[in-house]
């Protein structure tokens, strides 16, 4: 019999549709399924009250830490000597063969102390919900919140706790980190090589990365969906989406469900749409998030110099059901997908691929970029959608066309790649992958 364990999930949000959110309600949902209670730290949440522990510095976009990564990734201060007035901090000090990537001895000073605040209300968030096992979701992976992974790191040395550290995306696969004066905390602790960590990775690829990096060794889980339990019939709550997203009743419903965020590609999806030449609208389910409006505006002028009709529709597609303040119906994404006769996933880079698994779990015809992850770990499972790569290519268009045009065999491919997604990805792999983890982690039970 399996011993109910006391579990803390910690990142720097647990709220709204992010992958790694929406991961962790999946995990934690199979956790809970074992016998085990879920408890979360973090700096935003939309978890149950009780169970929560919220420390805003934790958030990555809190001011406080907006200030550190501004000087860290962005930031001027230090990249420049020449023909600038010399902080005082460097004055007496600085020679011009030194290093350009510096950041303000202030600065360093409030990681520390950021540090030592939020290690303290780790201690209080372990105490507190009596905990036996940490998961911390990609804390330890993306340094978004320097002072947060350098806190864990810490108290995770200091105490011996176990760990999952549940990497999603890494600093090294973003250019936007590449240069930056944080390199000494980025090897202290994105991620830390602890005694107690055990390393979950999303992909094969990360897998080798980390082993060659860092010398640990990782557990490849895949992200998932319940494919055990297929999705419900689309009910009359439902039935007016394809009027409310403006389509006529004879245009084809493409679906980007993504971010509008640069490695996304939307600008793919808006060239297939023009150059099929067939009655159809893009709609594009998510805001631009965390990374500014800049894209969304070349989106926008993209779709206006081609003659694409893309509708941007964020405020009525939501993670649930509701009415926006001037009274409108808010869908979840779950209502769209069935609407949808194309899902275009043009990505240029993904850690996994939360939409390309929503799309099969709705047995919807899918159109894909061989994104590298894509292509070393899903494509030789045996899945069939339609592929380009870099470029919509005339062969790319007549398939699309063709699948568009042919309803049966298109549902013939959709069964298929479904069968092949609940033996790969479902919630049962899941658990057999976290089972193995926690006797790892505590020994088998007796």
């Amino acid at each position: 019999m399996t011993h109910s364990r006391k579990i803390g999930f910690i990142s720097t949000r647990f709220a709204g549709t992010d992958g790694v959110s929406l991961e962790t309600s999946k995990w934690a949902a199979v956790l809970e399924r074992l016998g085990h209670e879920c408890f979360y730290f973090c700096g935003e949440s939309d978890r149950p009250a009780e169970k929560s522990y919220v420390v805003p510095e934790a958030f990555y976009r809190h001011p406080a830490i907006d200030e550190i990564n501004q000087v860290a990734y962005q930031g001027t201060w230090g990249t420049l000597h020449k023909g600038r007035k010399m902080h005082p901090e460097i004055k007496d000090l600085h020679k011009d063969f030194f290093s350009v990537y510096i950041r303000p001895a202030h600065i360093t000073q409030h990681i520390q102390e950021m540090r030592f605040y939020l290690k303290e209300h780790l201690y209080n968030f372990a105490q507190q919900f009596n905990l036996e096992l940490l998961i911390v979701e990609n804390a330890l992976t993306i340094p978004l919140n320097i002072p947060l992974g350098l806190a864990l790191t810490e108290f995770v040395a200091e105490t011996g706790y176990p760990v999952i550290a549940h990497h999603h995306d890494f600093h090294w696969e973003r250019q936007r980190f590449m240069n930056n004066s944080v390199h000494d905390y980025l090897a202290a602790a994105f991620p830390p090589n602890l005694p107690s960590v055990r390393h979950v990775v999303i992909n094969s690829v990360q897998a080798q990365q980390l082993a060659s990096r860092i010398g640990a060794t990782s557990m490849v889980i895949p992200n998932v969906m319940d494919f055990d339990s297929p999705p419900p019939p689309v009910d009359d709550y439902a039935s007016a989406v394809r009027t409310d997203l403006g389509l006529a009743p004879d245009q084809y419903l493409f679906l980007q469900p993504t971010r509008i965020i640069q490695r996304k590609g939307i600008e793919h999806a808006i060239e297939l749409t023009r150059r099929l030449n067939l009655p159809a609208e893009l709609v594009i389910s998510h805001a631009a998030g965390d990374e500014g409006t800049e894209y969304e505006r070349r989106v926008r002028e993209f779709a206006k110099l081609l003659n694409v009709v893309v509708r941007f529709e964020a405020d009525i597609i939501s993670e649930t059901r509701g009415i926006t303040a001037d009274g409108r119906k808010v869908y979840s994404l779950g209502d769209i997908y069935p609407y949808a006769d194309l899902v275009t996933y043009p990505s240029a880079l993904e850690g996994f691929g939360n939409a390309f698994l929503e799309a099969i779990y709705f047995k919807r015809p899918l159109i894909v970029n061989n994104y590298s992850i894509y292509e070393a770990d899903i494509k030789p499972k045996g899945f069939k959608v339609i592929e380009f790569d870099g470029f919509i290519s005339n062969a790319t268009l007549e398939e699309t066309r063709f699948v568009l045009k042919h309803p049966e065999e298109s549902a013939e491919l959709a069964e298929h790649n479904y069968e092949l997604a609940r033996r790969y990805y479902s919630f049962t792999m899941l658990e057999r992958h976290l089972s193995l983890l926690l006797s790892d982690c505590f020994g088998e039970s007796i």
